[in-house]
């Protein structure tokens, strides 16, 4: 118990230095130019071409990722070549040393003469071709680190049980994820799916669970190879929302689909209970999707904005009030995470079993 609080005190500690640190070095800068929150909270909620790990400004620490696009032709260059930083009309971007593209909010673009033009509004102009950018950004770096670390996990625990026997006492990896897979099993796929059907659909619900589970946690870790917001991409939740909708329509039999196309109704209403259910199939996989996205987005906009109270006010006497308020905020994110991956499988569960269960008169 002790060890444990010393462990608590120690990364109270370590927050409040680094925010003070931070903060020191901002100062200097602070006069020159005034802090902004929205384009800070922005830049680390939002996908990115290149990996922070270290510092800020011109001497953080960066890890460079494959950029690949789509122009005439296929182009493979590293994030790094986006070293040459321009500036027109307040707007800051960076181009290529060759001059041939430039990035502008993460979005790339390819360049006339090895410039942006900008039109009044601020946005670049037409003028410039934006290729179809395949690249491996931090989102999909952090996807396939949490695929390698799920993979690390289940086939250790795998070759584990086959060593053993399946009903030998768990240890390691095993005790790990023993308690999750029966929790997973017990409480949402056999209650909404039935004890007959539901093993055809535990691998799913499984890799969404887990998938998103530590996806959400590793989205909470300040540092690399933490802080990518994935699970708050709204990419990602459609990727996986999709895959419920097919899950649910290729899974679904008779009786579901003449509740679609023949509700229990009298058919003097059909004219309208019939398009209520057709868009009734597409909403539900919708509400995953925003779901999912909203909660892990706003958790990390909440923690950035007490964080940036700090810097607003320009007075170091703020982290008192604002890193214990960060912090409870996170504490209640460790929860938030779990709860996520909870309610995703839990309701993907729910809108299979409704597409599968039998008629009862």
């Amino acid at each position: 118990m002790n060890t444990l609080k010393d462990k608590t005190l120690l990364a109270l500690i370590l927050v409040f230095t680094s925010v003070l640190t931070v903060f020191g070095n901002a100062d200097s800068t602070s006069k020159k130019k005034s802090f902004d929150a929205s384009s800070f909270i922005l830049h680390h909620v939002l996908d990115a071409h290149d990996w922070h790990i270290l510092g800020e400004g011109e001497n953080s620490i960066h890890l460079p990722l494959p950029i690949i696009l789509l122009d005439r032709g296929l182009q493979v260059f590293s994030s790094n070549k986006f070293s040459v930083a321009h500036s027109e009309h307040g707007h800051d971007y960076a181009v290529t040393e060759d001059g041939l593209y430039a990035i502008f909010h993460e979005k790339i673009y390819r360049t006339i003469d090895g410039q942006l033009t900008f039109d009044e509004e601020g946005h670049p102009t037409e003028a410039h071709a934006t290729p179809l950018d395949f690249s491996i950004t931090r989102n999909v770096a952090s996807m396939f680190l949490t695929t390698a670390l799920l993979l690390w996990l289940f086939i250790g625990a795998a070759r584990a049980y086959q060593k053993t026997g399946i009903n030998s006492a768990p240890k390691g990896k095993q005790s790990f994820l023993e308690p999750l897979v029966l929790f997973v099993r017990d409480e949402i796929a056999i209650p909404n799916i039935g004890e007959k059907k539901y093993m055809k659909y535990m691998p799913y619900l499984l890799t969404v669970f887990f998938f998103i589970w530590i996806n959400n946690l590793l989205g909470l870790v300040p540092f690399f190879p933490g802080g990518s917001n994935l699970t708050g991409n709204i990419a990602f939740t459609i990727c996986l929302s999709v895959f419920t909708l097919y899950m649910t329509i290729y899974s679904a039999n008779k009786n579901y689909w003449s509740h679609i196309f023949m509700p229990p109704v009298p058919k003097a209403l059909y004219f309208i209970m019939i398009p209520i259910e057709i868009v009734g199939i597409f909403t539900k996989p919708f509400a995953l999707m925003i779901r999912l996205f909203a909660n892990m987005t706003a958790g990390h906009i909440v923690v950035l904005s007490f964080i940036c109270i700090i810097f607003i006010k320009e007075s170091a006497a703020w982290a008192g009030l604002s890193i214990p308020m960060a912090l409870f905020i996170s504490i209640l994110e460790l929860l938030v995470a779990a709860l996520q991956a909870f309610i995703f499988t839990l309701l993907s569960a729910l809108f299979i079993g409704s597409a599968i269960e039998e008629h009862h008169h």
